[in-house]
């Protein structure tokens, strides 16, 4: 059984998607603690698959993770579960420390208690963002020193760091992720791409940090969770495989790009002042998991980002659903009475 931590979440729903049509006879066990960034209904296409089980809990509670192992037969796991938004890491650190780092270690430390030695397979998904800012020129490579910026990219280099030195100490089998910014469906509007889309809809302010130059690798999800899943089946032990799309583009250039896709007015961007210890640019080299693993990105930005547009404008309810809060009351009906 695979267990996927925070499969309801973005990234993690688009993994179970596509294992669903890739593998349709895997046994998948989701969990995720349904913060606010997790929708159930993210999956309500996937309801009354009979090999996809749900559970709410926290990565966090080790009581709980060490009960699902032992009633669990759990041989791998992708962990995407995680708090992930720099902004909210700076108005509040503490619970990024407790899910991203104690969430990390805990999870660990179940699997190693139950595998045997050879068993198992643990592909944790981590951030371009432990790498820290680049200058004008050059790419982040596996081997590029951690220097994070933010208390949520910190905490991600933390949990990056703990399942290294599992392999090294304990020879447990994990395998190490670093992908660049993603965009596709069901993200959580507080990010770029569909904040913008969200607030351009509506005709109102688009707040753009600083000059708005800010350079980013923009992926498309499908491709990140391809480049997972090759990982999954033939990462070494012990690597780190960075997954990016050699797509650099500024914060601008995507709001702009947005806007003339809607039709919309330029006279919507309002540049404010720049969050503290924002990263200039990042840019990825995937060359190891290219060369290696034989994955390459397929999504062309051009038809990636024109479809995620349409995306959001043909699913209006979802949003209002995700922006009201009212998508938590989903998990209530399906699981309340349960």
């Amino acid at each position: 059984m695979l267990l996927v931590t925070g499969g309801c979440g973005f990234i993690g729903s688009n993994f179970i998607h596509l294992l669903r049509r890739e593998r349709p006879d895997l046994e998948i066990l989701n969990l995720d603690l349904l913060t606010y960034a997790g929708n159930l209904e993210n999956l309500a296409a996937l309801e009354g698959d009979e090999k996809l089980q749900f559970v709410k809990g926290d990565i966090a509670d080790s009581r709980f993770v060490e009960n699902l192992f032992e009633t669990k037969d759990i041989d791998q796991i992708v962990h995407f579960a995680a708090e992930s938004h720099v902004d909210r890491s700076i108005l509040g650190p503490g619970i990024f420390i407790r899910s991203n780092i104690q969430g990390t270690q805990v999870l660990l430390e179940a699997a190693r208690k139950n595998w045997s030695e050879g068993e198992g397979r643990f592909v944790m998904v981590s951030t371009d963002e432990v790498y820290g800012s680049l200058g004008p020129t050059g790419l982040f490579r596996e081997d590029t020193p951690l220097d994070p910026s933010s208390p949520y990219s910190a905490s991600k280099a933390s949990a990056d760091l703990i399942c290294q030195s599992y392999f090294r100490t304990f020879g447990f089998p994990v395998v190490n992720t670093r992908c660049s910014n993603n965009y596709g469906p069901y993200q959580f509007p507080e990010k770029l791409i569909p904040l913008i889309i969200l607030r351009a809809g509506r005709d109102e302010s688009l707040p753009v940090y600083g000059d708005g130059l800010n350079i980013r690798d923009w992926i498309h999800v499908e491709d990140h969770c391809r480049g997972i899943l090759a990982v999954l089946d033939g990462g070494e032990l012990g690597k780190v495989y960075n997954i990016g799309s050699d797509n650099e583009r500024t914060n601008i250039e995507i709001i702009r790009l947005i806007l003339d896709n809607l039709g919309k007015s330029e006279d919507l961007i309002e540049f404010v002042k720049d969050r503290p210890g924002h990263d200039r640019r990042y840019a990825m080299d995937s060359t190891f998991i290219e060369q290696s693993l034989g994955w390459r990105p397929e999504v062309d930005f051009s038809e990636g980002i024109a479809a995620t547009i349409k995306w959001y404008r043909d699913n209006p309810e979802w949003l209002e659903r995700v922006i009201s809060g009212a998508y938590k009351e989903y998990y209530s009906r399906q699981y309340g009475s349960k």
